[in-house]
């Protein structure tokens, strides 16, 4: 049985940070965050929005554009970091906002639970769900599957130009329209990590910032060697002499911290694949130096790192390699529409990934391209660490659903906020009654209960 993604929409809240402003008054050069981390505006939640009402948003517009009842929805999952009850499921809250449009038992039939792996999680969800689908136990019901996050860092920080919030709801049902999942070729990596984690009690991560981005490639590159055996194993792919598994994949969707970091994964992965290859020799002689090898090729992550010659040489090359003719070829037509969201509205954690894939999907089909039929390839890797790669193939019905995908009207009319008053929302000094903006037809917070016996319960309410 086949399984896929019918529809995908998002909720992005209507706050932002530009970077200039930011990088004014931080005293950082604005090419830094626009060229260099590829941040345009961060999106920021106002003083009434959490990660559940974010999601709970982006359901109810899924659920409204394709006239689905809770009927039709036999799984709700959330995935997210940005959790704040280590008991209640996020999805619990979500079901509650629902029911307050649908009616109250609306959707008590449904199941799901809130997943949790860093970044990673929505796509455990996602394969979990596709899998429920795929076993014939969905019986015609369709799966959301949401991915939720606010991606906050400390004042100052090195990981503060690199926020950002919002969510994403996949409709996942046995006859999709955009896209059907790959069977039996989806591929983990995993291990124990500290390079990203938030300690219970902390609103913000404690980041190590080299360690974590190398750590993200390095298991996105395992992934994808244990994807290709799979794919040529079970008769998927066949790669011909001189070919890689990315010659394979027409579009790569890749975690998206910040938009350039799809671009500098995405040379990584490509460096791997074509290092054994003819075509090696030839970008050897384009870029004019050997790649360099760290000192101890099989050390640790933290050797590497410690080796400061092969570091500024690595950053070099990787620079040359990027700016060759043959890469550029693989980054506009394979990553470059998937990273044009990313930095309007910053970063998403869970959600990134496939707000990518959303954004490929809307600015590839703008140019005039047939998408049907082409496979698209996701690395998904969430800190901690995981990774998964995995892919899918555009359906002939696509057209339906593309067409009406409008990112700049679905971000509405969006609010500049000033430094002082990103600043003062950042350090929790409004109430929930403070918001900046009023809002219409939203799920929104109302309410967090102080009281002893009661303390934590949330309310919110469906603004009419």
């Amino acid at each position: 049985m086949t399984a896929g993604i019918d529809d995908i929409s998002i909720y992005i809240p209507r706050l932002y940070v530009d970077a200039n402003d930011f990088a004014e008054a931080r005293g950082l050069d604005p090419a830094k965050l626009q060229k260099g981390l590829g941040v345009s505006k961060m999106a920021i939640v106002d003083t009434n929005q959490d990660p559940a009402c974010l999601a709970a948003n982006a359901c109810l517009s899924v659920m409204q554009n394709n006239k689905l009842s809770p009927e039709d929805i036999g799984r709700l999952y959330v995935s997210t970091e940005s959790s704040f009850d280590e008991s209640k499921a996020m999805n619990s809250y979500v079901i509650g906002m629902l029911e307050q449009v649908y009616g109250q038992g609306a959707f008590e039939h449904c199941g799901g639970v809130e997943t949790k792996f860093a970044c990673v999680s929505g796509s455990y969800a996602l394969y979990d769900n596709l899998n429920w689908i795929r076993a014939g136990e969905a019986e015609g019901k369709a799966a959301l599957v949401v991915v939720s996050d606010i991606a906050k860092y400390d004042l100052g920080s090195s990981g503060e130009m690199t926020q950002g919030a919002g969510a994403v709801t996949m409709l996942l049902n046995d006859h999709p329209r955009l896209l059907t999942f790959d069977p039996r070729v989806t591929a983990t990596s995993i291990r124990d990590e500290y390079d990203f984690y938030r300690p219970f009690g902390k609103e913000t991560p404690i980041v190590h910032g080299q360690y974590s981005n190398l750590l993200y490639m390095i298991q996105v590159r395992k992934a994808l060697e244990i994807y290709k055996d799979k794919a040529v194993s079970t008769g998927l792919i066949k790669l011909e002499p001189g070919e890689t598994i990315l010659d394979h994949m027409d579009y790569i969707n890749m975690h998206l911290p910040y938009s350039a970091m799809g671009k500098k994964a995405l040379a990584y992965l490509v460096r791997h694949e074509w290092r054994q290859l003819p075509r090696w020799k030839k970008i050897i002689q384009e870029i004019g130096m050997e790649e360099p090898v760290p000192k101890d090729p099989r050390g640790t992550i933290e050797s590497v790192l410690r080796d400061h010659e092969f570091m500024t040489k690595d950053h070099e090359f990787t620079k040359l390699f990027t700016q060759t003719p043959e890469y550029q070829e693989v980054y506009e037509a394979k990553l470059s529409s998937s990273l044009i969201a990313s930095k309007m509205i910053g970063n998403l954690y869970t959600a990134s990934l496939y707000l990518g894939f959303r954004s490929s999907l809307e600015f590839e089909y703008q140019k005039g391209i047939d998408l049907e039929g082409k496979r698209v390839g996701f690395g998904a890797y969430g800190s901690g660490s995981s990774a998964m790669v995995f892919s899918g193939v555009i359906q002939p019905e696509y057209k339906e659903v593309v067409k009406s995908m409008n990112l700049e009207e679905e971000l509405g009319s969006r609010r500049k906020l000033t430094l002082n008053e990103y600043e003062t929302i950042h350090e929790n000094k409004l109430g929930l009654e403070e918001s900046i903006l009023k809002t219409k037809h939203e799920f929104i917070l109302v309410n967090v209960n102080t009281s002893i016996e009661s303390r934590g319960e949330r309310r919110y309410v469906f603004t009419k």
